[in-house]
C-alpha cells in the first residue's frame, strides 16, 4: 500500500538516474550525429559544386557551413566527456554524396534531382537528430542536440519548399536566412 507521503512526493532527478545513458554511450550518440553533420557539410559542399543558380550555391555553402559548425560543437562536447571526436563523415554519406556526383554529372546540372537528393539528405540526417533526441541525454548535451535539430528542420523545410517550387516556378529565388 502506497501511503500519503509516497503518493503525493514529486519525482526527483533520482528516480530517472537507471534510465541515464552511459558516458561512452553518449559520446557514441555524439560521434554518430557528428558523421551525420560532416556527411551533410560535404554533401552540401558537392551539391553547390553541380548546380547552376547562384542563390541555390550561396544556400548550399551556407548550409554546408553551419553543419560544419554544427560539427565543432558536438566535438567539444565529445571532449567534455572525455572522449574522442570522429572527424569525417559515414560510408552511407560517401556513397550519398557520389550519387549527388554522377546524378548531376548525367543530368546536366539538374536543379530538381540535386535538391531530391538534398531533401533525401536532410531526411536522414533528421532521423539521427530524432533517434539521439529520444534517448536519455545529458541536460547540457540535449540543449545542444534539440537546438540543432531545430535549425535541420528548417533547413530540410527550405530545401523541400525549393524542390517542390523547382518542378513548377522556375523562377524562385532563394535567400541565405533561415
Amino acid at each position: 500500500m502506497i501511503n500519503d507521503y509516497e503518493a503525493t512526493r514529486p519525482i526527483t532527478e533520482d528516480a530517472t538516474i537507471g534510465s541515464r545513458l552511459s558516458t561512452d554511450d553518449v559520446i557514441s550518440t555524439l560521434n554518430g550525429l557528428i558523421e551525420t553533420c560532416k556527411d551533410g557539410q560535404e554533401g552540401f559542399t558537392v551539391a553547390a559544386d553541380g548546380i547552376g543558380r547562384s542563390d541555390l550555391k550561396a544556400l548550399f555553402h551556407e548550409f554546408a557551413q553551419q553543419r560544419s559548425q554544427f560539427a565543432g560543437e558536438l566535438q567539444t562536447l565529445v571532449r567534455s566527456l572525455g572522449g574522442d571526436p570522429e572527424d569525417g563523415g559515414s560510408m552511407a554519406g560517401s556513397l550519398h554524396r557520389g550519387w549527388i556526383n554522377i546524378k548531376s554529372a548525367v543530368m546536366g546540372e539538374d536543379e530538381s534531382t540535386i535538391l531530391n537528393e538534398c531533401e533525401r539528405g536532410e531526411d536522414s540526417a533528421k532521423n539521427a537528430y530524432k533517434d539521439a533526441l529520444d534517448e536519455a541525454l545529458p541536460g547540457n548535451v540535449l540543449e545542444t542536440v534539440q537546438s540543432q535539430y531545430t535549425a535541420i528542420l528548417a533547413a530540410h523545410d527550405r530545401i523541400k519548399a525549393l524542390r517542390d517550387s523547382s518542378t513548377g516556378d522556375r523562377s524562385t529565388t532563394a535567400t541565405t536566412s533561415y
